[in-house]
């Protein structure tokens, strides 16, 4: 009986073993889909149909010197409700009119940016290695602005905080792929996302070297089309911790447009001074 007893207490510890290990390994593949599901919905609130709007960057050098820059924006949302179009153009100062910027996010392959020059008086478009160079001079990146593909990155929970009073869960996400980091120039980020709006509050890069580069934050939400649950940070601010750099985006004015024509999103209308 002894014996007997001993061989099924064995069985029943290997078939707990397993049923734990199978549990375990169906709760960390529910939190991956989790994340990554929050990490998408933190991108679509932040879609709306169609909008203009007028923004000021205000860009501050490391010796506190103050440079400023007035842009109108234009964005539309896809037929297939995931991708964004965005037309940016300077309006001043002087040294800056007339510069426009399209980006088109395309999630089946790179996405598209083309930027005029005045001087040069033509559109030139930006491979997707350029993705991590500066848009127009401020802290923020193209990649920063266009946004990045949620399938790219794979994510590990870090935990809850709190910032401004919101409970926020903060996500680690990290590259899939090289490619990924040579496109972005990112080796990794950390996102901090209110729990109740999905919208980002605050996030940080990380460079090519593991080493802290830019520190995001977003606040002033506003839900700019209630009927789609859509959110709009009317203050981002993008921190370059290296070079003490500094911008922040103040955006002044807000209409949503959701039946915006496609003739603010070409080339020739960039060309338009």
């Amino acid at each position: 009986m002894k014996s007997t007893t001993l061989k099924i207490d064995k069985a029943h510890i290997l078939m707990g073993s397993v049923w734990f290990w199978l549990c375990l390994d169906s709760t960390m593949a529910q939190e991956k889909i989790d994340l990554s599901n929050i990490v998408e919905k933190s991108k679509q609130v932040l879609k709306v149909s169609g909008s203009i709007s007028e923004s000021q960057f205000i860009l501050v050098d490391k010796n506190g010197k103050e440079r400023k820059r007035k842009t109108i924006s234009y964005t539309k949302l896809s037929n297939n409700g995931i991708d964004n179009t965005r037309t940016t153009k300077f309006l001043s100062p002087a040294d800056a009119k007339g510069t426009g910027i399209l980006l088109i996010e395309n999630q089946s392959g790179d996405d598209d940016i083309s930027i005029y020059l005045p001087a040069l008086k033509k559109v030139r478009k930006i491979a997707a290695g350029g993705k991590k160079d500066s848009f127009v001079g401020t802290d923020f990146s193209y990649a920063d602005v266009v946004g990045f593909r949620t399938n790219d990155w794979e994510y590990k929970n870090l935990g809850d905080a709190v910032i401004s009073g919101k409970n926020c869960i903060v996500i680690e996400a990290t590259p899939n792929s090289n490619k990924v980091i040579q496109d972005t120039g990112y080796s990794k980020r950390i996102l901090k996302i209110q729990k109740d709006t999905f919208t980002t509050l605050a996030s940080e890069a990380y460079d090519e070297n593991g080493d802290l580069l830019k520190q995001f934050s977003f606040s002033d939400y506003q839900l700019v089309e209630a009927s789609k649950n859509r959110w709009m940070s009317m203050k981002a601010e993008a921190r370059n911790i290296q070079t003490g750099h500094k911008t922040t985006i103040l955006t002044d004015k807000f209409n949503l447009e959701p039946a915006l024509e496609d003739k603010y999103f070409t080339a020739r209308f960039l060309e338009k001074e």
